[in-house]
């Protein structure tokens, strides 16, 4: 699309936005049409095209090294090692993880912020193919394409910081490198140790089936271990001598399932037995069930664990044994940024969703067709703001959003409807379905960028609506105290 065109449309997209969201609270904050791209905009969406090639070959790295959390040694020195060679001040190992980082460019304010994860999923390895067939059996595997989120969210930040040094731009452009999403979710020990602090306004995207900026919010979600303690004894010799972990559990866990018809219908609750006896015939001392417990509303998560402790507590005193529920961790819902959420739309819809070819149709329909949704192919075009459905899930940028405003991107890199945490995925993430949108979301995130760079105005309306929908709420995560859960090397 031409520069004319791209301006042509934009300045018809931020009329319509002001249409879609000309009420609430979202209006109290309204910021002017936007006028044509500057020079800094136009400069930092070619940066990025510039930087197509490096970037493509960076996410495809990051994709063959398919490291899950806490173990992406080699994919964040990869991002690290990339900023770095940009010109960027690089903190590596922060907030207690050996693979989260810190990159940063420029000085003063505003202080403009961009997240990046890089963390795969267990057991997902496939080849970049429209058929199930994994690369190394049982392996890993980007089952939420974070090799292209990571990629993408420094692309814009290299941009952005091209058009700092050029003195297009004044201020700081930082990329946070955050580990472990998919586990405990590195962003919220890093929230725990103020490094979001002094950031003016927070960028993040994710990898979709479509096209669109985020107004909806996310689950809040509590993380629990419960435990039973009881006697052991021989199953056959003396049974009556024992008092069986296993029974508790079973207890507990048919109390949650009776529980279920007596929740909200936005609550979702999720376990797995993670310890529950190691022979027939030995009375188990001690099992575990891990818990997690969900629903829109943090509140409302607050009221369901504590009917779980309850639970825990009855199944305990049926059994004659011991309980204890453990927070492990757990993520707030999404504070929602509708000004910043224009900003965004306004920017995707400036610059279009991807061309496919005829090619990469095929692959997104054949994928469709292996795992029996509708064969339509790619997502085209980009989702209005208004009309959104939430849509199931936590993420650990719900937390960074009560922190600091936080505006969201979705962009598709896989076929429509197609299963997520699944291998049309990874496939899609490391051919050129994800490549494209991989650039879309570099250029999209750029842009809004420059924008709340050279417009004081929308910064300003972006972190008034932050204060007005935060409040007196004080922010306090679920993590417990002390370093973030490492594995053992």
């Amino acid at each position: 699309m031409s520069a004319k065109a791209r301006l042509a449309c934009l300045e018809i997209t931020a009329r319509a936005a002001s249409l879609l969201l000309g009420g609430g609270l979202a209006a109290a904050f309204a910021m002017p049409s936007m006028a044509a791209p500057s020079a800094a905009k136009l400069e930092a969406v070619n940066a990025v095209d510039r930087h197509a090639t490096a970037l493509t070959e960076l996410s495809d790295r990051i994709w063959a090294y398919a490291e899950i959390a806490f173990r992406e040694h080699r994919s964040a020195a990869a991002l690290a090692d990339f900023a770095q060679a940009q010109g960027f001040r690089v903190e590596r190992g922060v907030a207690g993880m050996p693979t989260a980082f810190v990159a940063a460019y420029g000085q003063g304010r505003p202080v403009i912020g961009v997240m990046g994860e890089y963390d795969a999923l267990p057991g997902l390895s496939q080849k970049a193919l429209p058929e199930q067939m994994p690369l190394a059996e049982g392996a890993a595997g980007h089952g939420c394409g974070h090799n292209l989120f990571g990629a993408a969210s420094l692309g814009a930040a290299i941009a952005v910081k091209q058009q700092i040094a050029a003195g297009r731009l004044r201020g700081t452009v930082v990329f946070f490198g955050t580990p472990a999403e998919e586990d405990v979710g590195g962003k919220i020990y890093m929230a725990r140790d103020g490094l979001f602090d002094g950031v003016d306004a927070m960028l993040a995207w994710h990898p979709s089936d479509e096209n669109l900026a985020d107004v909806t919010s996310s689950q809040a979600m509590v993380d629990v271990a419960v435990e039973f303690r009881g006697t052991t004894a021989h199953a056959a010799y003396d049974p009556w001598n024992a008092r069986s972990a296993v029974d508790a559990v079973e207890l507990f866990t048919h109390g949650v399932s009776l529980m279920r018809e007596h929740v909200r219908p936005s609550t979702r609750m999720h376990y797995t037995i993670a310890s529950g006896g190691d022979v027939p015939n030995v009375v188990a001392e001690h099992a575990k069930v891990w818990l997690w417990v969900r629903d829109w509303q943090r509140a409302e998560v607050e009221d369901l664990l504590s009917r779980v402790r309850k639970l825990a507590e009855g199944a305990a005193t049926m059994t004659e044994t011991s309980a204890s529920v453990t927070v492990q961790g757990g993520s707030w819902e999404m504070l929602v940024n509708e000004s910043g959420g224009r900003l965004l739309h306004d920017n995707l819809t400036w610059l279009g969703s991807p061309v496919y070819t005829e090619q990469e149709q095929a692959f997104a329909r054949q994928i469709q067709r292996a795992t029996g949704v509708p064969e339509l192919g790619m997502f085209t075009g980009v989702k209005p703001l208004e009309g959104q459905q939430p849509e199931g899930g936590s993420t650990d940028v719900a937390d960074v959003s009560w922190v600091v405003p936080t505006l969201h991107l979705s962009v598709a890199t896989s076929p429509l409807a197609a299963p997520w945490h699944a291998w049309p995925v990874v496939a899609s993430g490391g051919m050129s379905i994800g490549h494209k949108g991989m650039l879309l979301a570099a250029r999209t995130l750029a842009a809004t960028m420059v924008d709340l760079y050279e417009q004081p105005a929308a910064l300003e309306a972006v972190r008034a609506e932050f204060e007005a929908r935060k409040g007196d709420t004080v922010y306090r995560s679920y993590v417990p105290e002390g370093p973030p859960p490492l594995p053992k090397p």
